[in-house]
């Protein structure tokens, strides 16, 4: 089942010179119309009649979030503002937000390949599609809400929050495809546990999930407790936002969509370009975008292009699920700390719930490290020796998983605050510590 299928089972051959096309003719025009890329350009000694080939690439500037940042809010535009019918950003949590703007084309694309994402999770007009992502700056509800009209499906533009609401629609409406961060999902699957509904008398089939990494063991938990197909879906706020990437129903990589955004494999040490196959940090080049094209836009997400044809019959690279993010990353004792392998051993733990915070801080000149996690409620006691062993056995895995003993905390079920959005782990107080 493909959105288009000449386009999403293009010949390999074909998809490469269409590429190729592309790449020429957004490099000449981000040189003419954005100093900062001339500028770069320039100092890199490259000229846009020097890409050539596909492999030339590599022969241009790298893009950072700090680029994008000392260009606020509109530095990095290829057009003037009164060509930008749309402007979406980042949080900006940690200094200048990223700001992306959108031509009437580009939002057309948009569309379009989030057309091509629900259509990989087998929707059509036929379904009811239950939008739980945030609407406004953020990128993920607007443009999971175009995509999906585009269909034909009936959208329920619920945005985050208000979890009773949400639940008491998926009964009313009869929803049959959700949309939502993946630790969202399971905070509704945990509020139609304490409402009485059996998810199983739900029409949920499949649910599009993101904007998070999240291991396999959660997709599990999700799956179980929604009673769907969990559907890993790819994004980002500085190439489109939601629409980069999804699964198929094989779920076995995500296709990038490469006829708009072109991926590589960098080592993020080097930059070094690495071959399919080799995991290290993505990097993407906007190929159709007018109003914000990046050229090869660091990601910081850790991830390898998966050789080989999927069955479905889609032509386009797929992905390996993001697994960690290079600035998620802890130095803690000079050992390297990933939220993930700790989310891992959490889901692997009957009496744990995978809801939890991490804590760094300084106690003279050592960091420690405090994991506080929630209890499954059918394990909760008064019985303090049987907590005490259930903290005592996480301890001893996250030790095993991660090199390091970290400090453990129980805390009662529904403490740790849930998010509608991306969820926020850790808690470094190094930064405020004197040292």
């Amino acid at each position: 089942m493909y959105w288009n299928q000449q386009e999403e089972c293009m010949p390999v051959e074909l998809l490469r010179q269409r590429q190729l096309a592309r790449l020429q003719k957004t490099v000449a025009r981000v040189y003419e119309r954005v100093p900062f890329y001339r500028q770069r350009m320039d100092a890199a000694g490259v000229k846009p009649a020097d890409i050539r080939s596909l492999d030339d690439l590599r022969l241009l500037p790298f893009t950072t979030k700090n680029d994008m940042r000392e260009g606020y809010p509109f530095g990095l535009f290829a057009v003037s503002l009164d060509e930008v019918v749309r402007i979406h950003s980042s949080s900006g949590t940690t200094g200048k937000p990223v700001v992306a703007g959108y031509t009437r084309a580009d939002v057309v694309l948009w569309a379009n390949v989030m057309a091509r994402t629900f259509v990989c999770g087998e929707v059509t007009s036929r379904d009811i599609l239950q939008v739980a992502y945030g609407y406004g700056l953020f990128t993920g509800g607007l443009g999971a809400h175009y995509g999906a009209e585009l269909i034909g499906a009936t959208v329920i533009p619920m945005s985050g929050g208000n979890n009773k609401r949400q639940i008491m629609l998926m009964q009313d409406f009869g929803t049959t495809a959700l949309a939502c961060t993946p630790s969202y999902a399971l905070a509704l699957a945990e509020e139609a546990a304490a409402m009485g509904v059996d998810t199983r008398q739900l029409k949920l089939r499949v649910g599009f999930f993101g904007a998070e990494p999240w291991p396999e063991d959660m997709r599990k938990a999700i799956e179980q407790r929604l009673n769907l197909k969990a559907i890993d879906i790819y994004g980002l706020t500085e190439i489109i936002g939601p629409g980069v990437g999804s699964e198929c129903m094989e779920q076995n990589g995500l296709h990038l969509f490469e006829d708009h955004f072109f991926p590589e494999i960098i080592n993020p040490d080097t930059g070094e370009v690495l071959p399919d196959g080799e995991r290290g940090e993505l990097v993407f080049t906007c190929l159709t975008k007018e109003a914000f094209p990046l050229l090869r836009f660091r990601t910081r997400d850790i991830t390898r292009l998966i050789p080989g044809a999927c069955p479905c019959g889609r032509t386009f690279r797929r992905m390996e699920k993001v697994s960690d993010r290079t600035d998620d990353m802890l130095i803690i004792r000079g050992v390297n700390v990933f939220p993930s392998q700790i989310e891992t051993v959490l889901l692997a733990i009957e009496e744990a719930e995978p809801h939890f915070q991490i804590i760094v801080k300084r106690e003279g000149p050592l960091d420690e490290l405090e994991v506080l996690f929630e209890v499954d409620e059918q394990h909760f006691s008064d019985e303090v020796k049987r907590l005490q062993a259930i903290e005592q056995k996480v301890a001893r895995e996250i030790e095993t998983a991660i090199g390091l003993r970290a400090t453990v905390r129980l805390v009662e079920p529904k403490t740790i605050e849930r998010s509608m959005g991306k969820r926020k782990r850790v808690i470094d107080l190094r930064k405020e510590q004197k040292p």
